[in-house]
């Protein structure tokens, strides 16, 4: 795709990302602990040596790609002079907003790959679907990987007769969906079966670019051009660039594990041979995610069931890893809400070529109140209560303020794991989470007058703490802020 034609989807698709990047970094609260856990809390560990260290990063179940990164966006703001949490976090934000300009680059491809007509209106249906706008600025392994999927499956369906390395590209984006989430493997597997599948039933590819005229939809074949071109090179410049990604995880690991693959292996253990995550965080039935697959935006499912249907309009191989992917973990113990969102972000890219398809076939009129319609309904799953709101908001903000006059700090009624911890307190002071006033480290706080600022959620121990000086200073719906 040319300069000049890729202009305007790049701004489209840079405004539409902005969305959840502010929407992150304005409302705060956190979908998971992991979102501070396992990317902010290690990151500001390596960054400034201390931070709560999860349980995962003392036995090595994790990589460092990904808080590696933030650590080192972390030194690089405090070699700038910025020390305040959340433009930190604007900071860190910039490299995932980024990737998910990419993202939507990828679905503008995709679509107009099909010669829709109405192609930038995919960046505006996945963009502003809710799911998308609650995750995609979110520091979640989820939305890492989620992003990285559509982006390398765009380049395996671009790979019918196109220059060798825009499969190479492809394997290395499903090997980063990987590095950024382990449990993204079964993708990265659904993908290959999928290559290794076309390339039995399709018939061997020419060495032309698969138009046979003007206005004509692209070829279906997966050869790529050019002299010598095999019948399996689509398939091993994949696996060849996401060994290559493989092969830096390996050393990744060496480096800061002492063993290649470690925190893969440690991975694989814990979730699937050992039963140990299923025994410590419980497990759930096999239709678990049923209920959940109705946040998937309506249009969705017609689309998915067009595609089939106009199978020249369909992203196949979205659909195919999408639903292989809902298999996995379903049959998988431990399930979570946010377990389900790639697949469903999967799902809706796979529908959005056909349905757009089929709007274009409509009168002009008609097919613009449909797509602002479609959008509208994709943007409407972000009012809705649903497992996948973030938690807490007006706590994480409450916490962030008091960082700044804060010489020790207490929270009442939550726990460690989902509390904002150190990286948006700001700074190495003494604090606690307690969850009554009878706690020991409560009463503690109350005789140590270095603890001057509390946060409290539904006005637990409200009275204890004012009979020991402490005042309230702000109030954000069920949380306060309380000082002395």
């Amino acid at each position: 795709m040319s300069a000049p034609a890729l202009h305007r989807p790049l701004q489209i698709s840079a405004l539409v990302a902005l969305v959840p990047a502010v929407v992150a970094l304005v409302q705060l609260g956190r979908l998971h602990p992991d979102e501070v856990f396992q990317s902010l809390e290690p990151a500001n560990f390596r960054a400034f040596g201390y931070g709560i260290v999860a349980w995962e990063w003392q036995v090595g179940l994790r990589n460092w790609a990904v808080p590696g990164l933030f650590a080192w966006i972390l030194k690089l703001a405090a070699a700038l002079g910025i020390d305040d949490p959340l433009a930190r976090r604007a900071m860190i934000a910039v490299p995932q907003y980024g990737l998910h300009v990419a993202m939507l680059l990828a679905v503008y491809r995709l679509t107009a790959r099909r010669n829709v007509p109405m192609a930038l209106a995919s960046i505006f249906l996945v963009g502003l679907y809710g799911l998308v706008i609650h995750f995609a600025g979110r520091t979640m392994g989820e939305s890492f990987s989620a992003a990285f999927m559509v982006i390398g499956l765009e380049r395996l369906d671009a790979a019918r007769d196109r220059p060798w390395h825009v499969a190479a590209t492809g394997g290395a984006m499903l090997g980063l969906a990987v590095v950024t989430r382990y449990g993204s493997s079964v993708v990265v597997v659904a993908a290959l079966v999928w290559l290794i599948v076309q390339r039995r039933t399709q018939t061997p590819p020419s060495t032309s670019l698969g138009v046979s005229g003007a206005g004509a939809p692209p070829s279906t074949s997966l050869g790529i051009s050019g002299a010598g071109a095999g019948k399996w090179t689509v398939l091993l410049f994949t696996v060849a660039g996401g060994a290559l990604v493989a092969a830096a995880l390996g050393a990744l690991d060496w480096a800061t594990w002492g063993a290649p693959f470690h925190s893969l292996r440690k991975y694989v253990d814990f979730n699937l041979l050992s039963g140990e995550a299923a025994a410590q965080f419980g497990s759930d039935p096999a239709w678990y995610y049923l209920p959940l697959l109705g946040w998937l935006v309506l249009w969705a499912w017609p689309g998915l069931v067009l595609g089939l249907v106009r199978r020249a309009e369909g992203a196949s191989i979205f659909a195919f890893c999408g639903l292989v992917y809902g298999v996995a973990i379903t049959l998988t113990p431990h399930k979570e809400a946010r377990f389900l969102y790639p697949g469903l972000v999967l799902l809706l890219v796979a529908a959005t070529p056909p349905w757009l398809a089929f709007l274009g076939r409509l009168s002009g009129s008609r097919a613009r109140m449909l797509i602002g319609a479609s959008a509208l309904a994709a943007v409407a799953v972000v009012f809705f209560p649903s497992p996948y709101r973030p938690e807490r908001p007006e706590q994480f903000r409450l916490v962030l303020k008091a960082g700044r006059e804060a010489t020790g700090l207490v929270i009442v009624n939550e726990g460690v794991w989902g509390s904002p911890g150190f990286f948006y307190l700001g700074k190495n002071i003494p604090w606690f989470p307690c969850d009554f006033p009878e706690d020991p480290r409560f009463q503690q706080a109350m005789a140590t007058p270095q603890f001057n600022r509390a946060v409290i959620w539904d006005d637990r121990a409200l009275a204890n703490l004012e009979a020991a000086g402490f005042k309230v200073l702000e109030t954000q719906g069920p949380a306060k802020l309380l000082g002395r």
